[in-house]
């Protein structure tokens, strides 16, 4: 588990945005994970994915991670933001929107 806990940790370093989840953002695989890619895409926010469902022990690892116990799970510079009810409520407010362009994500026009 340390190697895959390392693969996370690495992805989230390396990555602006990142969101683990239930499929792809091309093809999400529950209707959480689309909620997040719907958002991140409405807000034109480049963003990496990654597929739990591809690897066990990455769909195990990322909820150790972040000691959060379901996934979609959204990282912003390194900082986990939270799942699919946070980050819903966050667009809603206009949290998730100041807290992406405080951290220098760009944001479509």
């Amino acid at each position: 588990m340390s190697d895959t806990l390392e693969a996370i940790r690495n992805t989230v370093a390396g990555h602006d945005v990142v969101l683990f989840m239930k499929g792809t953002a091309e093809r999400p695989q529950c209707g959480f994970s689309n909620m997040v890619v719907q958002i991140l895409d409405h807000l034109g926010v480049e963003y990496f994915d990654v597929n739990v469902l591809a690897d066990e022990s990455l769909r195990q690892g990322v909820k150790e991670f972040a000691n959060w116990p379901t996934i979609p799970q959204l990282y912003v510079k390194g900082e986990f933001v939270g799942g699919c009810d946070i980050v819903r409520e966050m667009f809603q407010t206009g949290e998730l929107k100041t807290l992406l362009q405080d951290k220098g994500v760009q944001l479509a026009a």
